[in-house]
C-alpha cells in the first residue's frame, strides 16, 4: 500500500529492492504481488560486509538506465553491483569494473564468497589498474651487487649517482609518458623518493642480489611487512634465478618466497613484476621460460609485470607469450632486459621482441650507466659528463626501440 500511495503522487517508475530475491521495478499501477513487477534477478552470495550496498545498486541501477537498458537488465547490473559490494570489504573499493561484470554474468557464482574467488578477485584487480603504460621505456639502475665491486664505489657514491642515474632518465623522459625507471631502495633512496611525483613509471627490486635461493632485502621485514609503507605507484620487482631442472629443494625455496611476496605485494596494493633469466641457471631451449612461467601460475602467482631475457628465436618468444596470455589475458605485459648487451646486439633482440605486441619496452641498465659509472666512481668524469653521457645512451635505445615496434606494425599491417 505504501507503494502504492507513493506512486499516486510522483507517477514515478518505482524500484524495491528484494535482497536474494532480487529487485522489481513499476512503471504503472502497483499489483497486488511484488512478483508482477518488472524484475532482475538476485545473487545469492555470502553478506560479508553492509556498507556500500545501496551506493552500489545504485551505480549498476544508473549504469543501466542511462544506457537505455530494460528495466530486467538494469535491475540485474544493481543487484549484481550490491552483491559484490557486501560479499567484499571495502565499499566503494569493492564495486566491479564493466570488464569484471560481464565476466561475472558469463561464468556465474563458483563460491558465495565473492572476496575469495581467486579468479574473479584477479579480474577485479587487473581491470582497476591505474596508468597506460602500452610503451615502455625503463632505465633500470637498481643494480647493487654490480655497483658496489666497482673500484672506488663507496655506499654514498653509489647513492650518489643514482641520483645522476634519474636526471639522466628524467632528461630523456622530459615529462613525456611510457618512460621509467628501476630504482632500489637501500643504495638508490633519495633517488628513488626523488623520482616520486614526476611522471615516471618506478619499479623497486626486493630480492637480495644474486640470492638463490630466493632472499629477500631486510629493509622488508621477515613478514614482507615493509610494503606498507611503499607509496602505492612503486611497482615490486623481484628477480628470481630458476630453471626448470632444479632440484625439488630448490623449487620450493624459490615457490614459496615468491608467492609469499607476491601475496604481500596484492595486500598492499602495489604491482608486482617477476624477472626470470634462467639462462643464468643452466642451458635453454626454446621451451625453458615457457616452463617457468607456467610453473608460477600455477602456484597461483599473476605477475602484472614479466621481465624476461631476449631470446634468440621467434619460437621461444611465441612460446613465452602463449604461456603468459593462456594464464592471464590481463596482464599488463612483458619488459625485455639488457644483460649488459652492446648496442647493436641490442637493436636486433628488440627487433625481434618488439614483434610481439605484448613486449611492451625494454628495462635496460648498464648498457646505459656502465662506462659512466665506471669513469665517474674513478674520478675521471664529472657530474655533467656522466649525466650527458647516460642520457644519450638512453635515448638511442628510446629510438632504436621505438623504430623496432614501429617496423613491426608495419610489417604485420
Amino acid at each position: 500500500e505504501a507503494l502504492r500511495n507513493v506512486r499516486k503522487v510522483s507517477g514515478a517508475t518505482l524500484v524495491c529492492k528484494r535482497g536474494p530475491m532480487g529487485a522489481v521495478a513499476f512503471e504503472g499501477a502497483i499489483p497486488d504481488s511484488l512478483d508482477a513487477g518488472q524484475s532482475g534477478p538476485g545473487f545469492p552470495i555470502e553478506v560479508f560486509n553492509v556498507l556500500g550496498a545501496g551506493d552500489g545498486f545504485m551505480s549498476g541501477l544508473l549504469k543501466g538506465w542511462l544506457d537505455g537498458e530494460d528495466w530486467p537488465t538494469t535491475l540485474k547490473y544493481a543487484n549484481a553491483c550490491g552483491a559484490f559490494a557486501v560479499s567484499r570489504h571495502g565499499c566503494t573499493p569493492a564495486y566491479p569494473s564493466w570488464e569484471e561484470l560481464q565476466y561475472f554474468f558469463e561464468r556465474g557464482i563458483q563460491r558465495k564468497d565473492l572476496r575469495n574467488d581467486a579468479a574473479l578477485e584477479q579480474v577485479h584487480w587487473a581491470t582497476n589498474r591505474k596508468g597506460d603504460w602500452s610503451s615502455m621505456r625503463v632505465f633500470a639502475f637498481d643494480h647493487r651487487s654490480q655497483m658496489e665491486e666497482m673500484a672506488g664505489a663507496t655506499p654514498e657514491k653509489i647513492g650518489a649517482f643514482k641520483q645522476l642515474c634519474l636526471r639522466a632518465a628524467q632528461e630523456v623522459a622530459a615529462g613525456q609518458g611510457g618512460y621509467g625507471i628501476l630504482c632500489d631502495g637501500r643504495l638508490g633512496r633519495e633517488a628513488l623518493y626523488r623520482a616520486e611525483g614526476t611522471g615516471l613509471w618506478i619499479g623497486r627490486p626486493v630480492e637480495w642480489p644474486g640470492s638463490r635461493p630466493l632472499m629477500l632485502e631486510p629493509e622488508l621485514g621477515p613478514d614482507i611487512g615493509g610494503l606498507k609503507e611503499w607509496p602505492r605507484d612503486q611497482v615490486v620487482k623481484c628477480l628470481c634465478f630458476c630453471h626448470p631442472e632444479d632440484d625439488a629443494e630448490t623449487w620450493a625455496a624459490q615457490e614459496e618466497m615468491v608467492l609469499r611476496l607476491f601475496t604481500a605485494a596484492r595486500r598492499s596494493g602495489l604491482e608486482f613484476l617477476l624477472e626470470v633469466i634462467p639462462s643464468k641457471v643452466a642451458p635453454v631451449d626454446d621451451e625453458t621460460t615457457a616452463q617457468v612461467i607456467r610453473r608460477f601460475y600455477a602456484l597461483g602467482v599473476c605477475p602484472d609485470w614479466w621481465k624476461l631475457e631476449p631470446f634468440r628465436t621467434e619460437a621461444a618468444w611465441a612460446r613465452a607469450v602463449a604461456a603468459i596470455e593462456e594464464n592471464d589475458p590481463r596482464t599488463r605485459g612483458i619488459v625485455v632486459l639488457g644483460l649488459d648487451a652492446p648496442e647493436a646486439e641490442l637493436a636486433e633482440s628488440f627487433a625481434r621482441a618488439a614483434r610481439q605486441p605484448l613486449v611492451k619496452g625494454f628495462a635496460v641498465g648498464r648498457t646505459i650507466f656502465g662506462d659512466a659509472a665506471r669513469a665517474w666512481m674513478g674520478g675521471a668524469i664529472s657530474d655533467g659528463e656522466a649525466v650527458g653521457q647516460m642520457a644519450a645512451r638512453y635515448a638511442t635505445l628510446c629510438k632504436v626501440w621505438d623504430a623496432a615496434r614501429a617496423g613491426a606494425r608495419e610489417a604485420a599491417a
